[in-house]
């Protein structure tokens, strides 16, 4: 526990004025919770803890939503592989020396996202954390954090990114160079976002060629090139690339 816990994200006393912030919001998270497909999480970084957990069974390794909040950062410890484990405590440092370089007004803009290995029911399950901030204090350290748990679309632990709302950018971490690259994400056409919706939809090939009165053979070569400008290898990773960055 102390070394997931250090100086940069252990919030001391909280004044009266950021108690303020509280009121009321665990109600929408709950209403938030019921409608996602996600699990969701509130970090409480004064008190070291889970101060929410969704009741999602795909994420609690068997255990209720109130015994993994009871069991706060002990459950990833007890479920997680160890060499991810080991990951998750540099993936905490290097997040939060990113945070100290953003200035206090823009802090709740940033979100961080990465991968890892849960074992459920001795099953290695590969897991997405998207963590982003609810409430600072004055001083602008992150004092309560929701955290969203979904499948990864990935194959592997990692694939640490920084995303600022709004912004087209993105950072990724590199492991072991220990460093931040900027990179911008893909940019997608309107031909290419229209093939996307109707692949969403459930359209095939040939419905969603006329649909756009293009032959099949020309959405193929488009759902090539998508796949080459995402570095993904099928449809449905591609989809579910362009909805976890927003881009559809």
């Amino acid at each position: 526990m102390n070394d997931f816990f250090f100086p940069k994200n252990t919030v001391g006393n909280i004044s009266v004025e950021e108690k303020d912030q509280l009121k009321n919001y665990l109600q929408v998270t709950e209403a938030f919770a019921r409608v996602s497909y996600m699990s969701i999480y509130i970090i409480d970084y004064q008190n070291r803890n889970f101060e929410y957990v969704s009741d999602n069974p795909l994420f609690l390794c068997g255990h209720s939503a109130d015994e993994v909040r009871k069991m706060g950062y002990d459950f990833y410890f007890k479920y997680v592989k160890k060499d991810d484990l080991d990951l998750l405590l540099k993936i905490n440092q290097a997040g939060f020396d990113f945070y100290e370089r953003i200035p206090v007004s823009e802090r709740k803009l940033y979100t961080i996202s990465y991968d890892f290995h849960l074992l459920n029911k001795d099953k290695a399950v590969l897991i997405n954390h998207k963590l982003t901030p609810l409430f600072l204090t004055d001083a602008g350290k992150i004092w309560k954090a929701m955290c969203l748990v979904s499948l990864s679309t990935h194959t592997d632990s990692g694939n640490i990114t920084v995303f600022k709302q709004g912004n087209n950018e993105f950072w990724s971490y590199d492991v072991k160079e220990d460093i931040w690259r900027n990179e911008e994400k893909v940019k997608l056409n309107e031909r290419e976002l229209d093939i996307l919706r109707y692949y969403a939809q459930g359209y095939t090939i040939n419905e969603i060629a006329e649909k756009i009165f293009i032959s099949p053979d020309t959405i193929k070569f488009h759902r090539r090139k998508l796949f080459e400008k995402m570095q993904v290898n099928n449809i449905s990773e591609a989809l579910s690339y362009v909805t976890n960055n927003k881009l559809l």
